[in-house]
């Protein structure tokens, strides 16, 4: 049993929103605000009622709802419009089994389906009083107080958490949550674990702690001091240990890992701790969905790697979904489970040649990420490539970075056709600069579907189209006159080269060797300069 389709209206930041998900992994990437987060969390509201582990009936507020509806409700209030109180609205589709008493048209679509209606609205028992208040004007925030949720089934039944036969395990590792000392987040996995008979006898023990602590010497003391003291009450006044509520035993724990308190524990180690209580404690186990919350959180790389063969390992027969800001989650998890957010919209990369996706996975150190989060791409072949790229984007731009403008300039290696196949599904403007290597028509022949009457709006191939040769010679090898550091020399006067690279060279073929065996060293100085320069056309193209 599996959710097939997430339908959102007016919750946070969507103000209509519809995601079909995969039955197995999908994972939700997408700058900050793009809403990866509140998917999980409609998700999860109307599979459990809960929000941020709470009742959503306790927890009921106007930031709830979509900025935008709020304020055009009020502003058309104000203007004496005819207002009609916003609502929120998720609806989850279900897919796999025959479920009858879930089946029904009772969603906004008025189509049989299976599936769960939450939805926060207005009250119709509350118009009388509803109506004084906007006769009295001056409503400057949504009248909450009279809104109420209706959780009901597609079949128009009304549903609690217990009737839903769809359970979800909602893991936020980067949530750390305290209560007296001890984690919310850990407490509640642990008391899921326990049978009945385990927290009677947990209650028990923690009683005698009680009746132990009273009979104590020293509290009996201290007590009969405070009794001879000076009036503090006309009742009893003594110190004792908090036993009166149903579970006080769980305000009075705390976790311990090797006799250290879990919140002293490192944060990645407590991100690991969450998530893998989370993965095996029995309602996960009963849940068929999995929400994750930026796994990535205070951990380090062969610890995320850990991380991630772990969820895979451990979720195999249920459904996930997981947001991420991180490449290698990304990657290792399969570009093909990928769902990019933006302005509402989702795009997916399932469609890439299966060559693609296993390059990905397989050397997942690549920040595809980056290529999908930046407004433009910049793609080159290495680090000093990358150096002297941003040096003279800067020269042509008062001083500012390519990134400052939301370009990313990013070191793909030799993977260019890979990256742009990206690019492509995702209408995602890049420019490549690269070599010619001294073999412009291999150029051509690489980059065919690019250039020429191939050409597309949103990509740019950028190359010298001159091939320069020399006699210099490394070795047995001849020199290679055709990539970026010998073309950079070439548009350079030698003494002004000399003077920024710190070298005092007489030939340029002495300043090719130092370069090419120098390559980063180079580059930093060239980017640290503050002699004039020159660059070569294609470089200058790539930046317009």
């Amino acid at each position: 049993m599996k959710i097939s389709r997430i339908k959102i209206e007016n919750f946070k930041c969507f103000e209509a929103f519809d995601l079909t998900l995969n039955g197995g992994l999908n994972i939700l990437v997408g700058d900050n605000e793009a809403g990866k987060s509140t998917i999980l969390e409609a998700i999860h509201l109307a599979l459990t009622g809960l929000f941020n582990g709470r009742y959503l009936k306790n927890e009921l507020t106007q930031y709830l709802f979509n900025n935008q509806v709020v304020a055009k409700y009020l502003y058309d209030l104000d203007q004496g419009k005819v207002a009609i109180p916003p609502y929120i609205l998720i609806e989850i589709f279900i897919s796999g089994e025959d479920l009858p008493s879930f089946e029904g048209n009772g969603n906004s679509e008025k189509i049989k389906e299976c599936g769960i209606s939450l939805k926060i609205a207005f009250d119709d028992k509350y118009q009388a009083e509803y109506e004084q208040l906007i006769q009295k004007g001056d409503v400057k925030t949504l009248p909450i107080e009279y809104y109420d949720i209706f959780w009901t089934s597609f079949a128009r039944e009304n549903i609690t958490a217990r009737s839903i036969p769809i359970k979800s395990a909602m893991i936020d590792s980067s949530s750390n949550r305290y209560r007296n000392g001890s984690d919310i987040y850990i407490s509640r996995i642990v008391r899921d674990n326990l049978e009945p008979g385990d927290i009677v006898d947990i209650s028990q023990a923690h009683r005698k702690m009680r009746e132990n602590f009273m009979r104590d010497t020293s509290i009996r003391a201290i007590n009969d001091k405070i009794k001879q003291s000076v009036k503090i009450s006309d009742k009893n006044v003594e110190l004792s240990v908090e036993l009166l509520s149903k579970n006080a035993w769980e305000n009075s724990l705390i976790t311990y890992l090797d006799d250290v308190p879990f919140h002293y524990i490192g944060k990645g180690e407590q991100c690991i701790v969450k998530t893998e209580l989370a993965l095996a404690h029995k309602k996960s186990k009963e849940a068929s969905i999995i929400l994750i919350e930026e796994p990535e959180n205070h951990l380090a790389h062969s610890k995320l790697n850990q991380f991630v063969h772990s969820i895979k390992e451990h979720c195999e027969d249920k459904q996930i979904i997981i947001s991420t800001h991180n490449s290698f989650v990304a990657n290792k998890l399969g570009l093909d489970n990928l769902i990019l957010l933006n302005d509402s919209k989702t795009t997916r990369l399932n469609d890439l040649k299966l060559e693609t996706k296993s390059f990905f996975e397989k050397i997942s150190g690549y920040d595809t990420l980056r290529l999908i989060l930046c407004k433009k791409a910049i793609l080159v072949e290495g680090d000093s490539d990358e150096l002297v790229l941003q040096k003279a984007y800067m020269l042509q731009n008062r001083g500012k970075l390519p990134i400052e403008d939301g370009i990313d300039v990013i070191s793909v290696g030799t993977s260019f056709l890979r990256f742009l196949e990206i690019a492509e599904k995702i209408n995602k403007p890049v420019v490549v600069v690269t070599d010619n290597d001294g073999d412009v028509e291999a150029v051509h022949k690489k980059y065919e579907n690019y250039l020429g009457d191939k050409a597309k709006l949103d990509i740019k191939i950028c190359f010298d189209s001159t091939v320069d040769t020399g006699d210099l010679m490394l070795g047995t090898k001849p020199f290679n006159y055709n990539t970026l550091e010998p073309k950079w020399l070439k548009v350079n006067d030698l003494q002004n080269v000399n003077k920024i690279l710190e070298t005092g060279f007489d030939r340029l073929d002495d300043l090719h060797k130092y370069m090419k065996q120098n390559k980063t060293e180079c580059a930093l100085k060239v980017f640290d300069t503050k002699e004039e320069l020159k660059f070569p056309g294609y470089i200058i193209e790539a930046i317009k």
